[in-house]
């Protein structure tokens, strides 16, 4: 059994999976790590040039974008390493960070998946890396503060490692008994919320999250996400959906309500600001 496994997946990122893969490839493969790249429908040739470049990759080609959950859950199936990272094809990092980050998680038996500090390309800790669970409370808590240019609801800038509930699908370590105990990633999400789900679920499972600024990455963002109008309708869609999955339908219901009117008060005051500059 390999130490680490390391799935990438990529969907038309050719250029920035061949880098990705450059920064850890060579220790990996010295050290017997299993490395699965999925190629979640890309149209960019990116399967030719990851068996071309690096041929120890065992590269798993879906026909379709399934999206960021099923994705994964490819990789997930053929993964034999006593901790499995999740990678997007955007994020570099060093074989020897994922090392330490692993053994680090190995060494706390009640910890079930653990993330690096995700850093922006201009140096700046990546907003949105973990939080709290995304409950109904929680979120119009969050709304209210952003209509009311409070700022957000955590700090980035963390400088120990730090208990949350969940972290970014963008670079998670996961011990393999917490898969094996907890399952795959839920399918129903296409993108976004399925980190949430899935951590939820270890926590409920009795594991604990880390998010530890101990580590480093770089996760250079958004990169093969669908147009900005679009991944804001994805969502806000998995969000609902998470709402009704793990807090009832009815509740769900009146969230529906609440985006719908938090975002038309969002055009409004967009439209404010423009016509005063």
């Amino acid at each position: 059994m390999p130490f680490l496994t390391i799935i990438v997946l990529t969907y038309n990122t050719r250029d920035l999976v061949l880098q990705c893969l450059e920064n850890f490839y060579d220790s990996a493969t010295h050290w017997g790590w299993q490395i699965i790249v999925v190629d979640n429908g890309s149209t960019d040739n990116t399967d030719l040039a990851v068996i071309e470049k690096f041929p120890a990759v065992k590269l798993i080609r879906s026909d379709q974008n399934l999206g960021f959950a099923a994705g994964i859950n490819l990789g997930l199936r053929e993964a034999m390493g006593q901790v499995i990272a999740l990678m997007n094809s955007d994020v570099l990092a060093s074989a020897e960070t994922l090392k330490a980050a692993a053994e680090v998680l190995l060494a706390q038996p009640e910890v079930g998946a653990l993330s690096p500090l995700l850093r922006a390309p201009n140096g700046k800790p990546q907003a949105f890396a973990f939080g709290e669970d995304q409950t109904p409370g929680y979120l119009l808590r969050r709304g209210l503060k952003a209509l009311l240019g409070l700022g957000p609801m955590h700090r980035w800038d963390v400088g120990h490692p730090l208990e949350v509930d969940w972290v970014s699908g963008a670079c998670m370590l996961v011990r393999r008994e917490v898969v094996e105990q907890v399952g795959l990633l839920d399918e129903r999400f296409f993108l976004y919320f399925e980190d949430n789900d899935w951590c939820l679920r270890m926590r409920r499972a009795g594991w604990r999250i880390l998010y530890d600024p101990r580590f480093e990455v770089v996760h250079l963002g958004g990169a093969s996400l669908p147009q900005r109008h679009r991944a804001s309708q994805i969502y806000y869609q998995s969000l609902i959906q998470f709402t009704a999955k793990h807090y009832g339908s009815w509740k769900a219901g009146l969230l529906q309500i609440l985006v719908n009117g938090y975002r038309i008060l969002q055009r409004i005051l967009r439209s404010e600001e423009a016509f005063f500059r």
